[in-house]
Formats: C-alpha cells, sequence, structure tokens
C-alpha cells in the first residue's frame, strides 16, 4: 500500500531569493535558515514553520538543479493556483497585513467554520492562509 501522508514543501524559483524569504519571515513568521550548513543562503533558503519543518524552499534556477539554470523562470505560477497553511491568529494576521501594506482579500465558509485570508508573495504566488473556528 502506497500512502501520501502530507504535503512536504513547496519549491519557490526566484531571483529574489532575500526578498522572497524576507516576505515569508515577515508575514507568516518563518524562520529562513539554509537546509544544511555550508549552503549559500543568496542562493538556497529553507522557510522553517514552528515545529522546525522546512515548508517553502526558495531556490536561484540553477542553485539546486543545474538544469533549471537555463530555464527561463515564468512571470506567472503556471498550473499553479495557491498554497494553503492551516493558521492560528486571524485577528492578528489581518493587522500585519494592513501594517505592511499588503493587499489582501478574505473569505468566511461560515457552513464548515473556516476563515480565510489570500495574499501574494513577492513572486506573485497566492497563498491561501486558512483559520478554523
Amino acid at each position: 500500500m502506497v500512502t501520501v501522508k502530507t504535503l512536504d514543501h513547496v519549491n519557490i524559483q526566484t531571483t529574489a531569493v532575500a526578498e522572497t524569504a524576507g516576505f515569508f519571515t515577515d508575514v507568516l513568521e518563518l524562520s529562513a535558515k539554509p537546509p544544511f550548513p555550508g549552503m549559500d543562503m543568496a542562493e538556497v533558503t529553507w522557510m522553517f514553520d514552528h515545529a522546525d519543518r522546512p515548508v517553502i524552499h526558495i531556490t536561484r534556477p540553477g542553485a539546486t538543479f543545474a538544469e533549471d539554470a537555463d530555464r527561463p523562470l515564468r512571470p506567472d505560477t503556471g498550473v499553479l493556483h495557491h498554497v494553503a497553511f492551516e493558521c492560528d491568529g486571524y485577528d492578528a494576521m489581518l493587522a500585519r497585513l494592513a501594517r505592511l501594506g499588503l493587499a489582501y482579500r478574505t473569505r468566511d465558509i461560515a457552513p464548515i467554520g473556516l476563515r480565510q485570508l489570500f495574499v501574494h508573495e513577492p513572486n506573485g504566488v497566492l497563498l491561501e492562509l486558512n483559520y478554523r473556528e
């Protein structure tokens, strides 16, 4: 039997590694670290959640997969529509997004006790932040 247990991580390829890492630190309070000692964080940065899991990998094209060095970056996210995170602290996040001047939208799905915030990160990836009551 084969079982998918959970989504492990999302990788974002960008030439703006530091800016992207800064966004995830400022907005989601993720910690930026190298994947392992000796890695140049200007090339590869992993973003760790509160449980110290590397949920977002941020890489400069060609830094981890040599074949990607010559592949042009797309200005959109291709067929990927969004990445969703289960979160706590809805009101605090609303205040943070306003303080940072980030555009966002909300959606409440009362029948299932779900409040959502949607915000784009610097490379255009839509983040869905889910808050369950």
